[in-house]
Formats: structure tokens, C-alpha cells, sequence
């Protein structure tokens, strides 16, 4: 029998519903119970793959190829479950595929409304393929009472009656701010939010209230009267030092347990959370510390860098010291001189990214690592830079550039036009579609037996996300290597670029996919892992 846990969030938006989503889900994981957990998005655009970085944040990419919200990333590295694209909708692609319909005349003259079609569409998303599952988490994205999430608010009441009794809840995450003025605690925010659910026809059964300070007993007593819910149904969700500790400080304030009570489920033992304590012992008792400079172009919301921050630190965690992050936006370094910024760091992370700005602050970035022997990790664009790099200022090509900057004489990087998926060709132009067209989700690599990279992963067949539209182009292989930057990945047919190393350098590796979006707090990337104990290595150089 599969449960659905319905989770809101109301007074503001960012209060986190993606990480309580996944904490809850890691708990009752740790009482022996399988998860699933999916995100409904109200906005109209099909996916996030088109939306700006430093609007929407990270993109994240899932094995089978679906561009989704970054909250997805929560709930991989939580849970260690892979997400797929049916873990993810939008309010875009509900009316594409309810659009195409109507074109082909499937609601066979009907007039399509919001309610039943919108709905009905948004309740099979929700309950399809969940065999075998005993919770599924549902994180319905925005604040209640936005109007582009009424449709979901509407389709989520009806899935409440519509479920057998005692198999769906209602959790609602809030917001108690404290006004120092007064010196409390507010809980009218709350309750307003609260009334919103109730008028649109949903009772929460848990409240999951953010704050930076205990509850007092009489703020609880306020809120479970006001908001009728059972005063233990006032869950403290306070402000933690690590995300790493909340599934530990929830299980504390008692939400799995009032979690499974709403479901009319015993509560029996503890839920086993050794891997929970030893993640969190090793972020707060660090054995050193070291420096990685972000070169990146979109430093301005650190979201756009969600998964590569969460594995940096897991990398810290593998190897026991705290990962501190210097962010420089890749176009200072149009202007400057690197050194100043780059001398005192011990590791140098070069992104992904799209488009010419900050691309060449990127490549005097590269330059840097490569000439001083700082370890240096490049990541989709990160590694093209740094080829671009190798071939101006090794190789001899000094107009070496990428296509995807204009018409070039030198197209070290060019437009991937076709590619194999499984057996399938894919084909693209430059006049396709931005949306969903580049080489996305997981890809099969070669990688040679005796370079660094393979002895990291200990072995030489790998599968990583891609997420990327443009390419190194092989032409320009010999040359490269002759002058020392080895091609040590390929894709099964031997097409395509997948990672390049410098063998005489410490720790200089660029790969074509984004390894953060697979590393776990419980199970880092062994690249990440690699690169901060290179990283630790040279502080003690430096």
C-alpha cells in the first residue's frame, strides 16, 4: 500500500521545501521504508533547461535526460534513490501534452477547462508508476496563494478525498519570524497562511515551522488552536548549521514520528541514523581546511551552483577537512591579472556555462592552474576552456576559439550536430530548439587503462549526466597531445571527447559531464573526493 505525503510551503517563498521534502524522505528511509519523491512546478515554461541561471538556479539533470528543478538534487542526495523525468512536472508541459491532444482530437470535441483536465492530468502525474513504493513525498513548488498554483492546490484536495481514507496527509512549511522589537516569536504569518489552505479545502495535519530559536510552549499552544492541529503536530524546523543536519535535528523535534502517527502507523524503535551522525560528525569536527577559487560566470546566485557546492563538500567530508569557497566572476580576470585572486588558493574549479561572456577569464584561469601547478578541475566548459587554453598557448593555434562565440578559423570546439543514444542517432542545428536539444542525461565512457582519471574511478568504463550542446573537436587531438594534454576519455564509438589530463601535473583534469550531480554526502564523487585531496595536498605547499 503506498501513502502520499503532500508537502506546501506558505508566508515566503525559499523556506526550503525541497530540503525538508528530502529529509523527511531520508527519515522514514531510516525507519526501513522505500520513498519516492516527486515536484510539481506552477510555472508555464516546459522545464527549467531555458530559464536563466541566476533567475531560476541550477538546472538539474537526471540519468534518463530530463532538464529539473534543483530540488531534485535534495532529493538524490538524500535519499541515494535516482530521480527520472517523471519526477518532475510542470504547468508547461501539463498544457503541451493536454494542447496536443486537443489538436488530435482526443477529447473528441469536448471543451478542455481547467478543472477536469488540468487536475485529472496533474492527479495521474502523481499517482502513475508508484507500485512498490511505500510513501510517495509530493512538493508542490511556490507559496500558497499564488495563482499559477491553484490548479495544483485544487488537484492535490482532490486526490485527499479521493485516496482511501488515511493514505495521503498534508504537511505545510511555514515561516515564524521573530520581531526583535517585540521580542517573540510571530505566529500570525502561520495562521493567515494556513486559513489560505483551509478556504481552498486543505487542512495540514502537520505545521513544519521555520525559525531560528526554539518555539515556547505558548506559541505551539497558539498555532495547534488557531490552526487546529495537535500542539505535537507543531513541528520545530529550526535554522541548522549543515544541511546535513536536519534529518537529524527533524527525527529530534519529532516530525518522522508525528509524520507516521497522522498515518495511524506505530510508532516502533528508532530509526537508524549512524550514517546521518557520521556525515554530520565529519562537517563539524574538520581535521584542516582548504581554499577552491569558483571561476564561474554566474556567481551572483549561488544556486546556479547547487550540486557543484554540495559536492565540494562532500569531497571535504571524504577527506576530513572543511572546503572553504572563494566565488570570482569569471570576467575579472578579462581585466586583471589571475595571480592576486588565484596564488593563495589550493584548488582552481572552472564550471559549466553557456555563451562568450567571462569565457576568457575562464582560459586565463586554466592558464593559471596549468603554469603554477595548482590542481585544477574543469567541468563541460571548464574542460573546452581549458583545451581552448592548451591549444593558444601550447600548441600553436593561437586563433583557437569555440563556435559557439561566432565563426572561427580555429574551431577547437564546435556545434555537436550528431550523436549515438544507445542505438539511436540523435541529430541537431544550430536552428533547433534551445530547449531539450543538447547531449542530456547519462552516456557511456572509455576511459584509458593507465591514465590518472581511470585509477580514480578504478575503472576504465564509466556512465555520467551530460548537459551540454558543443564539443572538442578530435581534429585537433594530435597536436594537443604531442605538447602533453592527453585525451584519456572517449565515447564508445571513439567521436567524442569525454576527459582530458595533463599526466606531469598534479591534478589537472577537465571531463565533458557534470560528475556533482551524482556525488552523495554518504558516497562522494570519486572525482570530487580526488580533486579536495589534491587540494590538500597543496596547502601544505602553499
Amino acid at each position: 500500500m503506498t501513502r502520499y505525503i503532500f508537502i506546501t510551503g506558505g508566508v515566503v517563498s525559499s523556506l526550503g521545501k525541497g530540503l525538508a521534502s528530502a529529509a523527511l524522505g531520508a527519515l522514514l528511509q531510516a525507519r526501513g521504508y522505500t520513498v519516492r519523491l516527486r515536484k510539481l512546478d506552477p510555472y508555464l515554461n516546459v522545464d527549467p533547461g531555458t530559464m536563466s541561471p541566476t533567475q531560476h538556479g541550477e538546472v538539474f539533470v537526471t540519468d534518463d535526460g530530463a532538464e529539473t528543478d534543483l530540488d531534485l538534487g535534495h532529493y538524490e542526495r538524500f535519499t541515494g534513490r535516482p530521480c527520472t523525468r517523471a519526477d518532475n512536472i510542470t504547468t508547461g508541459r501539463i498544457y503541451q501534452d493536454i494542447i496536443t491532444k486537443e489538436r488530435r482530437g482526443d477529447y473528441l470535441g469536448a471543451t478542455i477547462q481547467v478543472i477536469p483536465h488540468v487536475t485529472d492530468a496533474i492527479k495521474d502525474f502523481v499517482r502513475t508508476g508508484n507500485e512498490g513504493f511505500d510513501f510517495v513525498l509530493v512538493e508542490i513548488g511556490g507559496t500558497v496563494g499564488d495563482i499559477e498554483g491553484l490548479p495544483f492546490f485544487e488537484a492535490i484536495r482532490q486526490l485527499g478525498n479521493e485516496l482511501p481514507e488515511g493514505d495521503s496527509i498534508f504537511v505545510h512549511l511555514t515561516l515564524l519570524p521573530y520581531i526583535a522589537s517585540a521580542g517573540e516569536l510571530k505566529t500570525k504569518p502561520t495562521q493567515h497562511s494556513v486559513q489560505e489552505l483551509r478556504s481552498i479545502g486543505i487542512a495540514p495535519d502537520i505545521l513544519l515551522c521555520r525559525c531560528d530559536r526554539p518555539i515556547p510552549e505558548g506559541e505551539r499552544k497558539k498555532l495547534a488552536l488557531f490552526c487546529n492541529v495537535r500542539p505535537s503536530a507543531v513541528v520545530e524546523a529550526r535554522d541548522a548549521g549543515s544541511i546535513y543536519d536536519v534529518p537529524l535535528a527533524y527525527h529530534q523535534a519529532g516530525l518522522d514520528n508525528e509524520v507516521l502517527r497522522a498515518f495511524g502507523i506505530d510508532v516502533k524503535g528508532e530509526p537508524d541514523m549512524r550514517r546521518w551522525d557520521d556525515v554530520s560528525a565529519r562537517v563539524h569536527n574538520p581535521e584542516g581546511e582548504v581554499n577552491i577559487a569558483i571561476v564561474g560566470k554566474y556567481t551572483g546566485l549561488k544556486d546556479a551552483y547547487k550540486s557543484l557546492i554540495e559536492a565540494l563538500a562532500h569531497g571535504g567530508i571524504a577527506n576530513k577537512v572543511k572546503v572553504n569557497l572563494e566565488w570570482i566572476e569569471s570576467e575579472v580576470f578579462e581585466h586583471e591579472d589571475p595571480s592576486p585572486y588565484l596564488q593563495d588558493v589550493h584548488g582552481i574549479l572552472v564550471p559549466g556555462g553557456f555563451g562568450q561572456r567571462g569565457a576568457e577569464g575562464k582560459i586565463r584561469a586554466a592558464r593559471f592552474a596549468r603554469e603554477r601547478k595548482v590542481p585544477y578541475f574543469g567541468i563541460c566548459f571548464g574542460m573546452q576552456m581549458a583545451v581552448i587554453e592548451a591549444a593558444r598557448n601550447l600548441a600553436g593555434v593561437p586563433h583557437a576559439n569555440s563556435t559557439e562565440f561566432g565563426p572561427t578559423p580555429e574551431p577547437v570546439v564546435g556545434l555537436l550536430t550528431e550523436w549515438l543514444r544507445g542505438n539511436e542517432l540523435q541529430k541537431r542545428t544550430a536552428a533547433s530548439d534551445l530547449g531539450g536539444t543538447m547531449r542530456l542525461g547519462a552516456y557511456t565512457a572509455h576511459l584509458k587503462p593507465d591514465s590518472r582519471i581511470a585509477s580514480i574511478y578504478r575503472s576504465d568504463v564509466i556512465s555520467e549526466r551530460h548537459r551540454h550542446r558543443y564539443e572538442v573537436n578530435l581534429d585537433y587531438r594530435k597536436r594537443l597531445e604531442d605538447k602533453g594534454l592527453v585525451f584519456t576519455g572517449l565515447s564508445p564509438d571513439g567521436v567524442l571527447p569525454e576527459t582530458i589530463e595533463y599526466p606531469d601535473h598534479p591534478w589537472f583534469i577537465g571531463v565533458q559531464y557534470h560528475p556533482e550531480l551524482k556525488s552523495r554526502p554518504f558516497e562522494p564523487h570519486p572525482l570530487f573526493r580526488s580533486f579536495i585531496e589534491a587540494a590538500k595536498a597543496q596547502s601544505r605547499l602553499v
